[in-house]
């Protein structure tokens, strides 16, 4: 299953950005460890692994600790190795979403030919840990499960707010 990652770090000076390679992993705590390698220093530290047009995990570390996952799919983990390591240990439920929030919204075009997220999703994990820099749960839950949106706009869309989408661009050019 092929995948793209990326780390994307802000410090002092701002927000940077560069490629993970993620083979070779054996657990969620290698993963971690690699995006930490991006930055050591950093104040902040996300990564965002986007795999088959199908699947976005969103990791972050604050101050290279405390490692918050959220994840688009379950069925990531059924799909791959590197699924089952993001993804396979998070709760079946969504934490950071209120219960009376809507977190599926319609969508008006049915009619779209483009591979889409799986309005159907499962979303596991932490779907809040944006929250502080913008980008809410239920916000980031209906970016995930609207229809049309692959994980490369969902990042697009999660790195505009951030204020880091250029960095991430410059990335998939390469």
């Amino acid at each position: 299953m092929s995948y793209f990652a990326a780390a994307v770090v802000r410090d002092e000076s701002g927000w940077t950005a560069a490629e993970v390679n993620l083979r070779g992993v054996a657990d969620i705590d290698d993963v971690a460890d690699r995006l930490r390698d991006a930055d050591p220093d950093a104040d902040l530290s996300l990564l965002f692994v986007e795999a088959e047009d199908a699947y976005l995990v969103i990791l972050r570390l604050d101050e290279g600790e405390d490692l918050r996952v959220f994840g688009s799919d379950s069925a990531y983990a059924e799909e791959s190795r590197l699924g089952a390591l993001l993804v396979g240990d998070l709760k079946t439920s969504v934490t950071g979403l209120d219960e009376t929030e809507e977190s599926r919204p319609s969508s008006g075009d049915e009619d779209s030919e483009q591979p889409a997220v799986d309005p159907e999703a499962d979303p596991v994990g932490d779907a809040d840990l944006l929250a502080d820099l913008g980008i809410p749960a239920p916000k980031l839950l209906a970016l995930c499960t609207h229809e049309g949106m692959l994980p490369a706009d969902v990042t697009a869309e999660v790195c505009a707010v951030l204020g880091c989408a250029d960095e991430v661009e410059e990335l998939r050019e390469v």
